[in-house]
């Protein structure tokens, strides 16, 4: 189906992601393969709080656009990993390998130290998706108990079967499925709100769900059905917030962001966020 948005919601999205990439300090490999790879902002204190943030874009651009809030969650006090992924439309992109690259992602670069895992629109859906691993079938090569110590979705998709029938961003969820044959089995693999309902209604990973209320990218139901379906999260609505302003350096929204996430952190014990004073000196990597 077409859908319209308002002059307002297009001059948002084109003011945010029009932001000039800011390119990180140090790029490292999670896997062999040549697009497994992640940037690293390391925070001022090098036992700051660790976030990965796992970038939008229906799940078919890379992670250029999310480089600036990488940046900024670095100024705030976050040690910020970016990783990127492979995607729907390039090689191999898709059902299985954008998940297989996420599962090894998070598997590989944490070494250990716990994390905040955050993720805006589809990365959203993804940070979800990776919360909910523990619900996978054991014989699952996704499956695993490591879990993100806490997750913030940033206006996250939550629901693919609701994305498929929206027809959101041009068939983006059937495109990420391999077509509507492929579709309806594998969802219960790879779908946030499916796992939820069919594999006991919690994650046990502390949750949180932001979205602005004046967000025209993904419907309200995908917040508020996530919500009735995991009972254990939390949704935050910011009013007269849209879907980009989430990961626009410097908003009002992005500034509830950092706040969720000091909050997050806290909440597992690790040591506030020391915003930086300015631009000092990098430190080396994260592992």
């Amino acid at each position: 189906m077409s859908r319209e948005f308002s002059e307002a919601a297009l001059v948002e999205e084109r003011r945010v992601l029009s932001l000039k990439p800011v390119l990180a300090p140090y790029h490292h490999t999670y896997g062999p393969a040549s697009g497994q790879v992640y940037d690293l902002w390391p925070a001022r204190e090098p036992d700051a709080p660790l976030v990965i943030l796992l970038h939008g874009g229906y799940w078919r651009y890379n992670r250029m656009h999310l480089t600036p809030f990488a940046a900024h969650l670095a100024e705030s006090g976050f040690t910020t990993v970016l990783p990127e992924f492979r995607r729907s439309g390039g090689r191999d992109g898709g059902y299985p390998g954008t998940f297989d690259d996420v599962a090894l992602a998070l598997d590989t670069i944490p070494n250990g130290r716990p994390y905040v895992l955050a993720g805006h629109c589809s990365g959203g859906h993804l940070a979800l998706w990776a919360a909910a691993r523990g619900l996978l079938p054991r014989d699952s090569p996704w499956y695993t108990a490591e879990l993100p110590t806490a997750v913030l979705g940033l206006a996250p998709v939550t629901d693919l079967a609701a994305t498929i029938r929206e027809d959101l961003s041009g068939g983006a969820a059937l495109e990420l499925l391999g077509g509507a044959d492929a579709a309806e089995a594998r969802l219960p693999l790879v779908d946030p709100l499916t796992l939820l309902r069919g594999r006991g209604g919690s994650t046990g990973v502390p949750t949180v769900v932001l979205h602005g209320a004046e967000d025209e990218e993904v419907p309200l139901e995908q917040f508020t059905d996530y919500a009735a379906a995991h009972p254990d999260a939390e949704l935050v609505t910011l009013p007269g917030t849209g879907h980009y302003t989430l990961i626009e350096p410097g908003s009002a929204a992005a500034r509830s962001v950092v706040g969720l996430l000091s909050r997050l952190s806290a909440e597992f014990g690790q040591p506030q966020p020391q915003p930086r004073p300015g631009a000092g000196r990098e430190r080396g990597s994260l592992r």
